[in-house]
């Protein structure tokens, strides 16, 4: 009952024919005179310049992103520079709730577990497990030591997350994502830093999506 639609935004062979040494230009010329541009088959538009303001247009509306290729380019076989993804991250602070233990040579610490306030109550909003070097590990294993508690600081948690040390949530940290899920969890997070000039009980969810670096 749902309706898909194929979008296609290049073409590597025409009748038989290897045009994948042609630029981009000619490639998506080729391919626009080659179908029937009818439902499910979407021909993919693109723009030729002002790249920056689509790609702040596209965070805005709360896009993925945005991927940019050298108009005059053959088609590449593998990773190049010649098409590049620019990703719209998010990023704002999260009081650390808790910690899991480290694996394999990790040293401190696993992953940070996050959360925000609302309605007075800390809300979990998943783990941070990357970001982290070695002297950051150790330093906030040792800050996190100190504050550690037996009970869950969250509002709810039924996490199956093995290896859980909560601590009082009185710690702030900066962290950059991609999006929010629809049950107020995190994807791809990247631990940035820790926030000393921000109280925990002021830390709430954002509800403006931001891109970070624009």
């Amino acid at each position: 009952g749902v309706k898909v639609y194929y979008y296609i935004f290049d073409c590597l062979f025409v009748d038989g024919y290897d045009i994948s040494g042609c630029s981009l230009r000619v490639r998506k010329k080729l391919l626009k005179k080659a179908l029937d541009w009818e439902d499910p088959l979407r021909w993919t538009n693109y723009r030729n310049r002002d790249g920056l303001e689509y790609y702040r247009e596209a965070c805005s509306k709360g896009w993925e992103g945005v991927i940019a290729k050298h108009a005059d380019s053959g088609y590449v076989h593998g990773r190049s520079s010649k098409w590049l993804k620019f990703k719209c991250i998010m990023q704002q602070e999260f009081v650390i709730g808790g910690f899991t233990e480290p694996h394999g040579e990790r040293v401190g610490f696993g992953s940070l577990l996050l959360g925000f306030y609302r309605d007075g109550e800390l809300v979990y909003a998943g783990k941070v497990g990357t970001g982290f070097d070695e002297g950051t590990l150790d330093d906030l294993r040792t800050r996190l030591n100190k504050i550690e508690r037996k009970t869950a600081p969250y509002d709810q948690w039924d996490s199956e997350t093995p290896e859980v040390h909560f601590v009082t949530p009185m710690l702030v940290c900066q962290v950059s994502f991609t999006e929010w899920t629809d049950d107020d969890k995190l994807r791809h997070p990247r631990y940035k830093g820790l926030r000393r000039d921000k109280d925990a009980k002021d830390v709430q969810r954002e509800i403006e999506s931001q891109a970070a670096d624009l």
